[in-house]
């Protein structure tokens, strides 16, 4: 459930956003049906109050040349917060890294990874995330393909 503090043009500036982060204020206060300037001083709050965290370029990753995503599963030998503060920290450092996720279960955390090749992959496995304190287990899977990749949240579900 929404927070109170957000009404329905928050919700739908935001749901706008998510899809489109380049629309103009304009275009985004004709589409909420308000006028530019309450748009523009929404926007600003959402951002100020933490709802809108940034705006990004989605790149193609095969066009730059990465050509390997994977996902690797962590195990650790200790499960102490100043060893999972400690790891995460760590995987800040990696830009392999994009994404970082604890879990709860068998497996510690999961990290979505992307590499120009698969030995590159290897050797990031191999040389660094193995080697790591604390780390006890990894298992890694290789994407053959993407079904969905949807950033954001599904904001049908909070507008009805």
């Amino acid at each position: 459930m929404p927070t109170p503090k957000l009404d329905a043009i928050d919700l739908k500036l935001l749901s706008l956003l998510q899809n489109d982060g380049r629309m103009t204020n304009v275009d985004l206060a004709k589409s909420v049906g308000i006028s530019a300037p309450p748009c523009l001083r929404r926007i600003r709050a959402l951002e100020k109050q933490g709802y809108i965290q940034g705006f990004h370029a989605e790149v193609n990753e095969k066009e730059l040349g990465f050509e390997v995503k994977a996902f690797a599963m962590v195990g650790l030998h200790s499960q102490a917060e100043v060893d999972l503060s400690a790891f995460e920290t760590r995987c800040r450092d990696w830009p392999l890294v994009r994404e970082c996720h604890m879990l709860n279960g068998e497996i510690d955390f999961i990290l979505k990874c992307v590499s120009r090749d698969l030995s590159s992959f290897q050797r990031f496995i191999t040389e660094e995330l193995t080697a790591a304190d604390n780390v006890a287990s990894v298992k890694t899977s290789l994407v053959i393909r993407g079904a969905k990749d949807k950033p954001g949240v599904p904001f049908s579900v909070l507008m009805g």
